[in-house]
C-alpha cells in the first residue's frame, strides 16, 4: 500500500500575525492530549525554514521576506517532488498558506505532464500579487504565484526590480510557467475578500461555493460538483485552511472569519473530497496557538486532519485492492 508521509513546514515568512510556526506542534500537543498515537504512525520529515529572518529588516515591502520564501519554497517543492516519486502520499502541515505554492510546484514537478485540480478550502482567495497587495504579506499570494497571474489591470503597487525579479523566480519554481489553470481551481467558502481579489475571481470565473450553498446541498453533493468541474484534471491538492472554519471555532489562527464552517462541516467535506483516486496530496496550514490559550483552534484541525487521514488510509488500500 502507499504510505502516507507527513511533511512538517513550519515556515511563518508569509503571515502577517506571529506565530503560526507552532501550529505543527500544537497539533503534537492536541495528539498527545487526546491519546492518540498519530504522530508515530507515520513518517515525517521537516522541510527547514527561514524564520530566523523576521528578527532581521525587511526589504521587500510589496512581498515580505520574498528572498527567503523564494528558499524555503525551494525546499518545500523539491520534498513534496521526492516524495511523490517515491510512491508516497505528501500530507503536508505547515505555518502559513504562502508555503501552498511551493507545494503545487512540486507536485507539478512531479507529474510535469499530468493536468492538476485545486481545492482551496480557506476564508481567503490568496490570489494577490506583490501589484495589488494591501499588505505585503506573502499568504495572501500563493495562488497568483501559481496561476501565474499578476492581475495588472488593478494594479495599486509599484514593487521595487529585486521584488520582482523573486516574484518571477517563484512563478517558475518547479517548472516553468502556470502550474493551474483558472477553471481547474475550486473556493469554498471564500469570504474575505478585497476588490482587486474580487474583481481577478470574475475575470477568471473561478467558482467559489460560499457557506449557504454548502449547507444547502450538504458536503458530499459540493464534493460530487467539485469533482464534476475537475473531470478533465489528472490528479487534484486540496488546500485547508484552519480559517475556513467559522470564527467561534478558530480563534486560534492569524485571521479568523465569522460565517464559516463548523467542525462538524469541515470533518464531513474532507472525507468527501478525499475520497477520490485523484488526490495525490492534502495541506492543512494556518494553525496559531499564541492566539489561543486553551489550543483549542489545534484540538478542532486535529480531528479534521485524524478524518482526513482516515479518508486518506481508506482509498489507499481500496487503490491496493484494485491493483492486485
Amino acid at each position: 500500500m502507499r504510505r502516507i508521509k507527513l511533511l512538517e513546514v513550519r515556515s511563518e515568512l508569509g503571515a502577517g500575525t506571529r506565530g503560526a510556526s507552532l501550529g505543527v506542534d500544537a497539533l503534537k500537543v492536541a495528539c498527545l492530549n487526546k491519546g492518540s498515537d498519530y504522530f508515530r504512525r507515520f513518517n515525517s520529515v521537516s522541510v527547514p525554514d527561514l524564520n530566523h529572518v523576521l528578527f532581521e529588516k525587511n526589504h521587500f515591502p510589496k512581498a515580505k521576506h520574498i528572498d527567503s520564501i523564494y528558499t524555503v519554497q525551494k525546499g518545500i517543492a523539491s520534498t513534496v517532488e521526492q516524495t511523490l516519486r517515491f510512491g508516497e502520499f505528501p500530507l503536508v502541515l505547515a505555518g502559513d498558506h504562502s508555503n501552498a505554492s511551493g507545494t503545487i510546484a512540486g507536485i507539478k514537478a512531479a507529474y510535469p505532464h499530468k493536468t492538476l485540480g485545486v481545492v482551496w478550502v480557506d476564508a481567503h482567495a490568496d490570489i494577490h500579487s506583490p501589484y495589488t497587495t494591501p499588505s505585503g504579506n506573502m499568504h495572501g499570494m500563493p495562488l497568483a504565484i501559481s496561476l501565474g497571474d499578476d492581475n495588472r489591470e488593478c494594479q495599486r503597487n509599484q514593487p521595487e526590480p529585486e521584488t520582482e525579479f523573486f516574484w518571477q523566480k517563484l512563478k517558475n519554481l518547479g517548472e516553468a510557467g502556470p502550474k493551474v489553470t483558472p477553471e481547474h481551481l475550486v473556493y469554498v467558502v471564500v469570504r474575505d475578500t478585497e476588490h482587486e481579489e474580487d474583481a481577478i475571481i470574475e475575470r477568471l470565473g473561478i467558482k467559489n461555493y460560499k457557506l449557504d450553498e454548502v449547507k444547502e446541498k450538504g458536503t458530499r453533493q459540493v464534493a460530487r460538483e467539485i469533482y464534476e468541474r475537475l473531470r478533465f484534471c489528472d490528479m487534484v491538492y486540496i488546500s485547508f485552511d484552519v480559517d475556513s472554519l467559522d470564527s467561534r471555532f478558530s480563534k486560534g489562527t492569524g485571521t479568523p472569519v465569522v460565517d464559516g464552517l463548523n467542525v462538524e462541516e469541515a470533518i464531513s467535506l474532507c472525507r468527501a473530497l478525499l475520497d477520490n483516486d485523484r488526490v495525490v496530496c492534502f495541506e492543512m496550514v494556518e494553525i496559531n496557538p499564541t492566539l489561543d490559550s486553551e489550543n483549542t483552534m489545534a484540538q478542532n484541525a486535529f480531528d479534521i486532519l485524524e478524518a482526513a487521514t482516515d479518508a486518506i488510509q481508506n482509498r489507499l488500500r481500496l487503490e491496493e485492492v484494485v491493483s492486485r
